[in-house]
């Protein structure tokens, strides 16, 4: 209970939509129940008054109680023929029906408005605040966790919470309201006959119980194997060239089918026991009618006393009928609440999950970059293994750095600590003298442009994707940042120029072109800082060329740390910074480091044999 008060609470103000949906569904289900109760004097109007025209009618008895419902309505109804006879009087009773009817069913209409308002309003804040809550978690817990799963629980979990969880709270108010409302007219009709009737209902409540107990375990599983399916399928769409170009197909096929059919059948086994409980209930209910015709009618035929008159009988029959679909109901939502407590504690789940990575409760913004970048002593790693190791430098202001090395020396990992993706072990990485944590991280990353290997671009057109960064950015500022990437020209030359659409993640563009318009992107926003990310290695030579060209006029004039595994880009730097296995082991300009004979020269030998 304490995870669907807590889903609950995301409907908040509930007190909006809580107090005139009681008040519509209180009417609703008074008029309605009243429907039933009308049947009563309609077959006494027909049936049971002044059946001997010859006879003058007998003199109405008042009821000694208005609780006494069908003695009243009797009464008055008899009044009524006693004055304006039988034919007046069925009119009368039928429209009295009708009025019931449709009072009824407008407040239903509004109770059910209502409570739509309110799953909606629910659904809105909920995936709000799991949207949300992801967006602020820190990047390492996107490494380890699967994307697809995380798309299921923002989409489909969340849908199931809206319906179960907000269905059932309409059950929990109106269906036992209604049930009450019924069972209340039946101990008025008969008291007898409703303790009778009422035996078999804890029976059909075990069984019931019986049948759904395992729901929530099933329901746990399917919604797990449901995000796994999501996460084979956003793996097979973006990678599709790869499994076509290996022939992967099948492989990929058949993956996707085997977590298809075990979500398939997890689905069909509490399809079973959902709808084992519906015929189980229906059943109980028919044994019930049973049972009271058969003692009903005694009650009816009694020698001595007649407890029950026809008329009665037939009302008594007509409301015990509708009490097995709130009876029904209830139940229904019993097997459902499961799945929505089940998706409701995933949901949670992801909303309770917190970034390590937060802003110190005194950090201060920082507004400008004027000195230096220092790192001191700093240790990171994954788990238990060890990336970098007590690594200490110094980035001057307006100077270039290069970070090379073999594969996995910490180059990339050392760069995420810059605008604090991460954060090390120990050891400090410092900005103008200050610990980076004693500033926000927001404005930490404002003094930054980041160029990476891999282009993130969006499926938009090409001047929101460059003006990304700054929205406030107008037409000219746009076109100055492409001018300075080298893009502008291809730009225009685009069916639609700026305004073209450039598909999912730039598919519509070349390799060169996706990773100008990201370096325009990083001009446009006019950074101190620049972070360039093995930005040019999967490129073709002239796309290389030209996406060189942009990152030269990007770096005029700014701090820049540079990786790169062609070295060749890179001998330009102020510093290069040479990594291995986590350790610096050489630092100096090209010029010095080929003079040292060392790691460096071997790495510039290397490429320069392959290049022959």
């Amino acid at each position: 209970m304490k995870t669907y008060f807590r889903l609950l609470s995301f409907a908040k103000p509930i007190g909006r939509y809580a107090i005139p949906y009681i008040l519509f569904t209180l009417i609703s289900v008074v008029f309605g129940t009243l429907n039933l109760a009308l049947v009563a004097p309609l077959l006494t109007t027909l049936f049971g008054i002044n059946q001997n025209p010859n006879c003058p009618p007998e003199p109405p008895v008042k009821p000694d109680s208005y609780f006494d419902v069908f003695k009243t309505m009797n009464y008055y109804a008899a009044e009524l023929n006693s004055k304006v006879g039988i034919q007046q009087t069925l009119l009368w009773v039928c429209v009295v029906i009708v009025s019931s009817v449709l009072i009824s069913n407008i407040f239903k209409y509004l109770s059910e408005k209502t409570m739509e308002n309110l799953r909606i309003h629910t659904l809105l804040n909920l995936r709000k605040s799991v949207f949300n809550n992801v967006m602020n978690l820190d990047l390492a817990y996107f490494n380890n966790e699967r994307k697809g799963d995380i798309m299921s629980k923002v989409s489909s979990d969340v849908q199931t919470v809206q319906f179960s969880v907000t269905g059932t709270l309409q059950v929990i108010f109106k269906e036992p309201l209604t049930l009450l409302t019924y069972l209340i007219m039946l101990f008025l009709i008969s008291y007898k006959l409703t303790l009778f009737s009422m035996l078999v209902i804890p029976v059909a409540g075990w069984l019931i119980s019986k049948i759904v107990k395992r729901l929530k375990q099933q329901a746990t599983e399917s919604h797990e194997t449901y995000g796994n399916m999501i996460s084979y399928l956003d793996e097979a769409l973006s990678g599709i060239r790869i499994i076509k170009a290996f022939n992967a197909t099948p492989y990929i096929k058949n993956r996707f089918d085997n977590e298809n059919k075990r979500y398939s059948g997890i689905i069909r086994s509490m399809a079973k026991r959902i709808q084992l409980a519906s015929p189980v209930s229906e059943f109980m209910g028919v044994l019930m009618v049973a049972g009271i015709v058969y003692y009903g009618g005694t009650l009816i035929t009694g020698k001595q006393n007649q407890e029950l008159n026809p008329a009665e009988f037939i009302a008594y029959i007509a409301i015990f009928s509708q009490i097995m679909r709130p009876a029904k109901a209830i139940s229904q939502s019993f097997s459902s609440i499961h799945s929505g407590i089940a998706a409701g504690e995933r949901v949670l789940n992801l909303i309770d999950t917190k970034p390590t990575i937060v802003n110190a409760p005194d950090a201060k913004p920082i507004t400008e970059f004027k000195d230096q970048i220092e790192f001191r002593d700093v240790t990171f790693g994954y788990q238990e293994r060890t990336v970098l190791d007590r690594v200490s430098f110094s980035i001057p202001k307006g100077k270039s750095v290069a970070l090379v090395g073999p594969s996995g020396g910490g180059k990339s990992t050392l760069m995420d600590l810059i605008p604090r993706f991460i954060e090390p072990w120990s050891g400090e990485v410092r900005i103008d003298g200050h610990n980076i944590k004693e500033y926000t991280m927001e404005s930490v990353r404002d003094l930054m442009g980041i160029v990476n290997q891999d282009t993130i671009l969006f499926n938009d057109t090409i001047f929101n994707n460059i003006a990304f960064g700054n929205l406030s950015a107008t037409q000219e500022e746009v076109e100055a940042a492409a001018r300075i990437a080298n893009a502008h020209e291809f730009i225009l030359a685009a069916d639609n120029g700026y305004q073209t659409r450039i598909g999912d993640r730039g598919v519509k563009l070349s390799g060169g072109q996706r990773q100008r318009i990201c370096i325009a992107r990083a001009v446009l926003r006019n950074p101190p800082l620049m972070l360039l990310d093995e930005a040019t290695s999967a490129l073709d030579t002239e796309s290389e060329r030209l996406v060189q060209d942009a990152l030269n006029n990007l770096m005029k004039n700014r701090t820049s740390v540079i990786i790169a595994h062609r070295l060749s880009t890179i001998q330009s730097a102020d510093l290069i910074i040479v990594l291995e296995q986590g350790r610096i082991v050489e630092t100096g300009t090209h010029i010095e480091l080929l003079a040292r004979n060392g790691l460096y020269r071997k790495l510039i030998e290397m490429q320069t044999f392959s290049g022959s």
